[in-house]
Protein backbone atom coordinates (compact mmCIF):
# COMPACT_ATOMS: atom_id res chain seq x y z
CA UNK A 1 0.00 0.00 0.00
CA UNK A 2 1.22 3.60 -0.67
CA UNK A 3 0.57 5.93 2.04
CA UNK A 4 1.52 9.31 2.34
CA UNK A 5 4.01 10.17 5.09
CA UNK A 6 1.45 13.53 5.94
CA UNK A 7 -1.31 11.24 6.80
CA UNK A 8 -1.78 9.61 10.14
CA UNK A 9 -3.33 6.36 11.24
CA UNK A 10 -6.88 7.97 12.38
CA UNK A 11 -6.90 10.26 9.06
CA UNK A 12 -10.45 9.09 7.14
CA UNK A 13 -10.14 7.56 3.94
CA UNK A 14 -12.61 6.86 1.44
CA UNK A 15 -12.08 3.34 -0.18
CA UNK A 16 -13.78 2.75 -3.62
CA UNK A 17 -14.80 -0.45 -5.28
CA UNK A 18 -17.29 -1.71 -8.05
CA UNK A 19 -19.38 -5.24 -7.75
CA UNK A 20 -21.50 -6.44 -10.66
CA UNK A 21 -24.92 -7.04 -8.53
CA UNK A 22 -27.24 -5.25 -5.65
CA UNK A 23 -26.98 -8.75 -3.58
CA UNK A 24 -23.19 -8.72 -3.52
CA UNK A 25 -23.21 -5.04 -2.83
CA UNK A 26 -25.05 -5.16 -0.12
CA UNK A 27 -23.70 -8.44 1.61
CA UNK A 28 -20.49 -6.74 1.35
CA UNK A 29 -21.56 -3.85 2.98
CA UNK A 30 -22.78 -5.39 5.92
CA UNK A 31 -19.71 -7.51 6.44
CA UNK A 32 -17.43 -4.79 6.14
CA UNK A 33 -19.72 -2.89 8.71
CA UNK A 34 -20.41 -5.93 11.34
CA UNK A 35 -16.38 -6.44 11.22
CA UNK A 36 -15.18 -3.01 11.58
CA UNK A 37 -13.80 -2.73 9.04
CA UNK A 38 -15.51 0.02 7.98
CA UNK A 39 -17.79 2.73 9.82
CA UNK A 40 -20.43 3.51 6.63
CA UNK A 41 -20.92 2.41 3.45
CA UNK A 42 -22.64 3.82 0.40
CA UNK A 43 -24.15 1.50 -2.79
CA UNK A 44 -24.17 3.92 -5.92
CA UNK A 45 -26.11 1.60 -8.20
CA UNK A 46 -26.04 2.43 -12.15
CA UNK A 47 -22.65 2.60 -12.88
CA UNK A 48 -21.73 2.26 -15.92
CA UNK A 49 -17.80 1.27 -16.36
CA UNK A 50 -15.57 0.89 -19.63
CA UNK A 51 -12.42 -0.87 -19.36
CA UNK A 52 -9.43 -2.57 -21.01
CA UNK A 53 -9.53 -6.07 -19.96
CA UNK A 54 -7.63 -9.08 -21.54
CA UNK A 55 -7.28 -8.04 -25.01
CA UNK A 56 -10.94 -6.28 -24.75
CA UNK A 57 -12.63 -3.36 -24.30
CA UNK A 58 -15.88 -4.18 -22.09
CA UNK A 59 -18.31 -1.92 -21.01
CA UNK A 60 -20.09 -3.23 -18.19
CA UNK A 61 -23.20 -2.13 -15.49
CA UNK A 62 -21.76 -2.34 -11.90
CA UNK A 63 -22.52 -0.70 -8.05
CA UNK A 64 -20.03 1.27 -6.58
CA UNK A 65 -19.10 0.87 -2.80
CA UNK A 66 -17.80 4.31 -1.25
CA UNK A 67 -16.42 2.52 2.19
CA UNK A 68 -15.61 5.29 5.27
CA UNK A 69 -12.70 4.20 7.04
CA UNK A 70 -9.48 5.35 8.85
CA UNK A 71 -6.31 5.06 7.24
CA UNK A 72 -5.31 2.26 9.66
CA UNK A 73 -7.64 0.44 8.32
CA UNK A 74 -7.03 -0.25 4.85
CA UNK A 75 -4.58 -3.01 4.97
CA UNK A 76 -6.97 -5.11 6.46
CA UNK A 77 -9.77 -3.38 4.64
CA UNK A 78 -8.10 -4.58 1.70
CA UNK A 79 -7.58 -8.20 2.75
CA UNK A 80 -10.96 -8.55 3.35
CA UNK A 81 -12.33 -7.09 0.27
CA UNK A 82 -9.76 -9.55 -2.02
CA UNK A 83 -11.37 -12.19 0.13
CA UNK A 84 -14.25 -11.81 -0.67
CA UNK A 85 -14.89 -10.10 -4.11
CA UNK A 86 -15.83 -12.02 -7.24
CA UNK A 87 -13.19 -10.22 -9.64
CA UNK A 88 -10.23 -11.60 -9.85
CA UNK A 89 -8.63 -8.12 -9.65
CA UNK A 90 -10.80 -5.74 -8.23
CA UNK A 91 -10.46 -2.46 -8.68
CA UNK A 92 -9.79 -1.20 -4.84
CA UNK A 93 -8.38 2.53 -4.69
CA UNK A 94 -8.57 4.92 -1.42
CA UNK A 95 -8.68 8.72 -1.31
CA UNK A 96 -7.36 10.57 1.76
CA UNK A 97 -10.24 12.98 3.03
CA UNK A 98 -8.75 16.12 3.20
CA UNK A 99 -12.04 18.03 5.11
CA UNK A 100 -14.56 16.80 7.55
CA UNK A 101 -16.91 17.88 10.12
CA UNK A 102 -15.14 17.21 13.71
CA UNK A 103 -18.64 15.50 14.61
CA UNK A 104 -18.35 12.90 11.66
CA UNK A 105 -15.00 12.17 12.01
CA UNK A 106 -15.62 11.48 15.65
CA UNK A 107 -18.33 9.32 14.99
CA UNK A 108 -16.49 7.33 12.48
CA UNK A 109 -13.96 6.90 15.11
CA UNK A 110 -16.40 5.71 17.30
CA UNK A 111 -17.98 3.51 15.11
CA UNK A 112 -14.78 1.52 14.08
CA UNK A 113 -13.16 1.10 17.93
CA UNK A 114 -16.42 -0.18 19.62
CA UNK A 115 -16.47 -3.14 20.81
CA UNK A 116 -16.92 -6.24 18.66
CA UNK A 117 -20.21 -8.15 19.30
Amino acid sequence: MYSDPMQGDDDLVIVMTTLPDQGMATRLSQILVEEHHAACVQVFPGLISTYFWQGEICTESEFLLMIKTLLRNYDALEARLRSLHPYSEPEIIAVPVIAASQGYLRWAIHSLNRERS
